[in-house]
């Protein structure tokens, strides 16, 4: 992104851009990061952040400086829900997924070419991987939601992503190899759901299972993170039945509220 004036499209591009960065983290972002992330000028943000306070779609915590997410994003997100009935549909999913497993259970929705987590609901196992929560977003082909996705995309649509892998894993890209990315996914295809050996974060594994819309192309993804040892032999192959179960389920409700 350059420095040239603010105007015209290019400003709901960067204030989307802002907003996605806020919203990564319940805690929100200091300013600091917000300029390194967004790759704009200190003066361009802090005048934009300005701008979407006084509108009431950012807030700054007066406790920590960061910039959070503003009460109007709330209502707006409590209209939006109305149209996408996702939590009434992927809750029950995840309860019975969390309560049957005691592993932490998310759901994520396809954004682009990127996965982004919707919601969560905590296992009952004492030590847990903290890697993802809601408004996380990865890459597609990075962990296990985005693996489940990309791997039952059209063949096309994986060799365009695969094309400039570097560039699109970003800071991934080092633990997610392409190689690896390629073996991941294959293997996703036979057995119908992902496994992420620890490549976000060491020791913390994921599993996933696609979610279909009307059209038969992946759009969310249901996964399970834990520590490594939870996630292997047996108990793998267990956790990954039970994963397909609850993705089919909503896959069906999904294409029926649609």
């Amino acid at each position: 992104m350059t420095s040239t004036p603010v105007q015209g499209a290019q400003v709901v591009s960067r204030v989307a851009s802002l907003l996605r960065i806020v919203g990564r983290k319940p805690e929100g972002s200091p300013l600091v990061e917000l300029v390194r992330e967004s790759g704009l000028t200190r003066p361009t943000v802090h005048r934009l952040l300005s701008s979407l306070a006084a509108e009431g779609l950012l807030d700054q915590d007066p406790a920590s400086g960061n910039w959070v997410l503003g009460p109007e994003i709330l209502l707006m997100g409590s209209v939006a829900s109305a149209r996408f009935p996702l939590e009434d549909i992927a809750r029950p999913s995840l309860r019975r997924l969390a309560e049957e497993t005691g592993e932490s259970a998310f759901f994520s929705i396809r954004r682009g070419a990127e996965t982004v987590c919707l919601l969560r609901e905590e296992g009952s196992f004492p030590v847990r991987s903290f890697v993802l929560h809601e408004g996380v977003r990865f890459p597609l082909g990075v962990a296990s939601a985005g693996t489940a996705i990309m791997a039952f995309l059209p063949e096309t649509e994986q060799e365009d992503l695969l094309a400039d892998w570097p560039a699109h894993a970003g800071s991934f890209a080092t633990a997610h190899t392409e190689p690896l990315v390629r073996a991941n996914l294959a293997a996703t295809r036979q057995a119908g759901y992902s496994v992420n050996p620890g490549l976000v974060l060491e020791g913390s594994w994921g599993m996933g299972a696609a979610v279909f819309d009307q059209r038969g192309l992946p759009a969310w993804a249901l996964s399970l993170t834990g520590i490594e040892p939870r996630f292997k032999g047996e108990r793998q192959e267990m956790l990954g039945r039970l994963l397909m179960d609850e993705a089919h389920r909503i896959s069906t409700l999904l294409q029926g509220a649609a």
